[in-house]
């Protein structure tokens, strides 16, 4: 989804319980002034601010070496969790920059002293590729080894600076556009077949798991918006999900708590790496997938000069890390936000969605997306308030004075910086009501100047990914997918109510991944209009 940060979050199944089953209206309940600093050695020029805040030494501790990483981690997994885990420094500092060691440090993690950047002043440093370096640090403080990667330091791992990352991202730009007229009829029928599946499910057994079918119909739609292939008429088959999810894992175990014990889970999650060698067979089915399955875009990469081995693992990557690992967590995300709305909310959107379509006789176009104003906020506001990529890390290239909205902190040359997104996008500085989910928050011109605080994608929304930037490549696609997604929903159904489960595995980064669940239908009616 994003070449910018770590997959967030593993979510479960989502469980459909009905009440009834019915033909008709179907409810779901489921300074750039530069200021002088005499006989300072920072170059106070690379200020990122605009005001001329006073100078503030950065709180915060890291502790005695061992016995401080170790604390922050336990503090992070089991003794507060990711969110309190900032607020409650932020309380104690008195300010959204501080100094903390972010996991997994021990033996995985050389040194995870980092800066953290909690606000929406602060954070977008992160975007800026003349301040602050992207190498080897899309997972934070951490890289996986490269033997999960087919011996490749991928895309997500270079930096601008490097001179493959144009290629590759050239590559992925590609991809995206030899998928546009399939994008459209290939989620239409895809979500179709999942929404039909379901409802035979529910009247057959009284109850429906969402989870896995949701995931393996965002994996067929890739595989057939981006390839032209049926995963099903392939060796690959249904496997795919099961295999990324492994693989997966492989990659982000030390920032991944499963509930377990921490006499267990620390020895066997944060303190080593798991060998890739049991991943090697699982990776070269995925692998095989692609090549066959890639023809148009490896003979584009023969003219760019990328190999096609290395192509293929990096459009492994780009399809199942990034957009398949980003749909699995925003999909459900959006059905929980959506879901607690409210029916009035989906009454509009329903409206909305319906109107629009029949006045595009009955088609669906981006012209006719570009109409529905409140669709398009739900989204956005879906993703300011959960960004699937809630972690985003780089270093910083040279002496920076970094401003927060209440002071200006000096910031050394090599320094990590790490900012936790779901805080810098609910800033109450910035947005009212921040901590709330308001679906129409982006509707008219003044929402419309609130996207550039909007962050998921490694940049502003309002920015636009080129190969020079971190900003995800596939950034318009997955808004576009995310839309559709609500359209489909709301084409098909009046109203959902949810039920929600938070389970057990979660994230470093911060999301805690939870189990949506359609649940105990009220007057829950199929719209047949």
């Amino acid at each position: 989804m994003a070449s910018s940060s770590s997959l967030s979050s593993t979510p479960f199944p989502i469980s459909l319980y009905p009440k009834t089953v019915r033909s008709k209206p179907l409810k779901f309940r489921v300074l750039t002034r530069p200021i002088k600093a005499s006989g300072s050695d920072l170059a106070v020029e690379n200020r990122t601010g605009s005001k001329d805040l006073p100078i503030r030494s950065i709180p915060g501790s890291y502790g005695l070496p061992i016995v401080g990483p170790i604390s922050d981690r336990w503090d992070y997994f089991y003794n507060q969790g990711p969110e309190e885990f900032f607020k409650s420094r932020i309380r104690k500092y008195d300010s959204t920059v501080f100094r903390v060691n972010m996991p997994p440090g021990a033996f995985i993690a050389e040194n995870p002293r980092v800066v953290a950047l909690l606000d929406g002043k602060s954070f977008p440093v992160l975007f800026d590729v003349d301040k602050v370096e992207k190498k080897d640090i899309f997972t934070g403080t951490y890289m996986p080894s490269t033997e999960l990667t087919g011996g490749f330091r991928i895309l997500s791992y270079l930096d601008p600076s490097e001179p493959k990352h144009a290629k590759l991202k050239t590559l992925l730009f590609f991809l995206l556009k030899s998928a546009r007229n399939r994008i459209f009829p290939e989620f239409r029928a895809t979500y179709s077949e999942l929404f039909d599946s379901l409802e035979k499910e529910l009247s057959l057994k009284g109850k429906a798991e969402f989870g896995g079918s949701s995931d393996a119909a965002a994996f067929n739609f890739l595989a057939k918006a981006f390839y032209g292939t049926n995963p099903a008429d392939t060796k690959l088959k249904a496997d795919a999900p099961g295999l990324i999810t492994k693989w997966v894992l492989f990659n982000l175990h030390p920032l991944l708590t499963a509930g377990l014990p921490r006499i267990i889970e620390e020895p066997l999650l944060h303190t080593f790496s798991l060998p890739p060698a049991l991943v090697k067979s699982d990776y070269q089915r995925l692998y095989d997938f692609f090549f066959d399955s890639a023809g148009e875009i490896l003979v584009e990469a023969d003219k760019l000069g990328i190999s096609r081995e290395e192509a293929t693992h990096n459009l492994l990557f780009a399809t199942c890390f990034n957009t398949w690992g980003g749909m699995k967590i925003l999909f459900p995300n959006m059905v929980k936000r959506i879901g607690r709305a409210g029916q009035k909310v989906h009454i509009r959107l329903a409206e909305e969605i319906r109107s629009v379509i029949k006045s595009n006789g009955g088609e669906l176009t981006m012209g006719s997306i570009e109409k529905m104003e409140l669709t398009k906020s739900v989204v956005y506001e879906c993703l300011r308030f959960e960004p699937p990529v809630p972690a985003q890390y780089g270093k910083a290239k040279k002496d920076l004075v970094i401003e927060s909205h209440d002071a200006a902190f000096k910031v050394k040359a090599g320094e990590v910086l790490y900012g936790y997104q779901p805080l810098a996008t609910r800033d109450p500085k910035i947005f009212d009501k921040a901590d709330e989910f308001v679906p129409e928050r982006f509707v008219g011109e003044e929402g419309e100047k609130l996207l550039g605080n909007v962050f998921w994608s490694n940049g502003r929304e309002t920015e636009t990914p080129t190969v020079g930037n971190k900003q995800c490549a596939g950034k318009d696609f997955v808004v576009l997918v995310a839309r559709l997604f609500v359209i489909e929903l709301f084409r098909r159904y009046d109203s959902f109510d949810i039920e929600v489960v938070i389970v057990l595995l979660q994230i470093c980064n911060g999301v805690v991944s939870v189990s949506v669940g359609f649940g105990r239908f009220l007057d829950l009616n199929v719209y047949t209009g």
